[in-house]
């Protein structure tokens, strides 16, 4: 399990299930009161719908504590709602205490053969349940867990030990589809650098952030405004800053197909596993205005230096099951150059962007990486002959229930250089003054890059095992945004 370092969080105005709310919007997802359906009720909904896809949604906020056990293999035995809760969880063990249903519920559990203490008790986990959980006591990231042994009955509830498994298990030959917006709420925040502000705004005329800071409904946005390293022997006036700003709207894109493996294990008789297709990304709408001023002390090797961290654990409602995931950003600013032009240029970028990897039976997992930006230059100035290339990105990881199987690093940027010569000629004789000529010429470019990885984790949809990462490539653009004599 991943250990995260503390974190300040952002000021929550209201409690909040969801991150980075972009273009579409989502369906609500099941009612409060759908979230209390008793068991059965749950598992006859599955079974009368069985052959529909799956709705995917954002899990309303009564749902933050919701669960679902599955018994693969057995008569009845599809993923379902259940009342039982995952009161504690050991990540060193593996061990977990599941709570029984409440006095006057009734939710039995999927039918199966007996647990090695007897035959499975109405209400309680056995062995070869499979549950899916929103986070819970020491499962931060949620928990996706097979039970192996019941160990016994504590005052919390019943004690197993589970091992790991695979989302699969839970959806078998199902499909579900959907691209959910994550609430700019949920997100802790830790802050990297003294002046670094956060600002969001969500439905209901709620706002988080500075004073007249302007954000629109369901974008997280990240001011910074620091001083940087100036090149050595730069004069006082070259003093270098970066100062700007990233707003982002992503969302979390999750698909399942479980309709291919279902077919090949029909036609060949054979007992394989696994969806026939599956997807995991995140993406969204990217906004960034900021600048770069004076002669930074850059070497040819980029520089990163990281000012906010920031992370949430939205949960989709994946029909009956609840599916954790883990996303991350970091956002940074990044310079190289030969630390000896001298600029002063300002640069606004729009845009979105896709990333994430995609699985099919033919060709098992290959990277999906798009961007689409647009930008325009506010002020442009660069003396002195040199280069420099400065970014200012963003890093995100996303995951399910704790393994993380996507980053996608988007490093929007701008790079500046000048060539020249300076001549001077002093003629013979006292009292004359020298002739100097300078002559040469500058440009400046905007660009962005995309790269990331494909991680073995995303064996957890029940997709063969990747057996290294797989580079999501670089896309690459740059554009010229002025040039000039001197």
């Amino acid at each position: 399990m991943r250990k995260r370092p503390s974190r300040a969080l952002v000021p929550a105005l209201a409690a909040s299930a969801l991150f980075l709310a972009a273009g579409c919007s989502a369906d609500p997802g099941q009612s409060s009161a759908a979230a209390r359906t008793p068991d059965a009720g749950a598992s006859a909904t599955s079974t009368a719908n069985s052959d529909q896809p799956l709705a995917v949604a954002a899990a309303p906020a009564t749902a933050a504590t919701s669960t679902a056990v599955a018994r693969p293999g057995t008569a009845g035995g599809k993923a379902r709602k259940t009342s039982l809760k995952v009161k504690s969880y050991d990540s060193h063990t593996r061990r977990a205490v599941i709570s029984t249903a409440a006095k006057g519920t009734s939710s039995p559990s999927p039918t199966g053969p007996p647990t090695p203490a007897g035959t499975r008790a109405p209400g309680r986990t056995a062995v070869g349940d499979v549950i899916a959980s929103a986070p819970a006591p020491g499962a931060p990231d949620g928990l996706l867990a097979k039970v192996t042994k019941v160990i016994g009955e504590t005052a919390d509830g019943t004690e197993v030990q589970t091992a790991p498994t695979t989302l699969d298990t839970l959806l078998g030959g199902d499909d579900a589809k959907g691209t959910v917006p994550v609430d700019p709420a949920s997100f802790d925040v830790e802050r990297l650098l003294p002046d670094v502000k956060v600002s969001w705004a969500k439905t209901g005329d709620i706002h988080s952030g500075p004073e007249g800071t302007k954000v629109p409904l369901g974008s997280l946005r990240v001011d910074v405004a620091t001083k940087v390293a100036t090149a050595e022997g730069a004069p006082a006036s070259a003093d270098a800053s970066v100062s700007g700003f990233v707003q982002v709207k992503p969302e979390v894109d999750f698909s399942y197909g479980g309709g291919a493996s279902t077919a090949a294990t029909a036609s060949t008789g054979s007992t394989a596993s696994g969806p026939g297709a599956a997807y995991l990304g995140v993406s969204g709408d990217w906004t960034s205005q900021w600048a770069l001023k004076g002669r930074a002390g850059a070497t040819a090797k980029p520089v990163r230096l990281p000012f906010a961290k920031l992370h949430a654990d939205p949960v989709l409602q994946v029909g009956p099951i609840p599916v954790v995931v883990n996303l991350d950003l970091t956002c940074y600013f990044e310079i190289s150059g030969d630390g000896r032009v001298t600029v002063d240029v300002e640069q606004d970028l729009k845009g979105d962007f896709k990333a994430g990897g995609t699985f099919g039976t033919a060709a098992g997992w290959t990277p999906v990486n798009e961007s689409h930006m647009d930008s325009s230059p506010v002020r442009t100035s660069v003396t002195t002959a040199g280069s420099v290339k400065a970014a200012l990105g963003a890093q995100a990881t996303v995951g399910l229930y704790g393994a993380v199987g996507v980053t996608a690093d988007l490093a929007p940027y701008l790079r500046g250089e000048a060539a020249g010569t300076v001549t001077a000629t002093t003629p013979v004789g006292s009292g004359t003054k020298s002739d100097v000529a300078a002559s040469g010429s500058w440009a400046l470019y905007g660009g962005l890059d995309l790269s990331g990885t494909l991680q073995i984790q995303l064996a957890i949809f029940g997709t063969p095992v990747i057996q290294h990462a797989i580079p999501l490539g670089t896309l690459h653009r740059e554009w010229k945004l002025a040039d000039g004599k001197m």
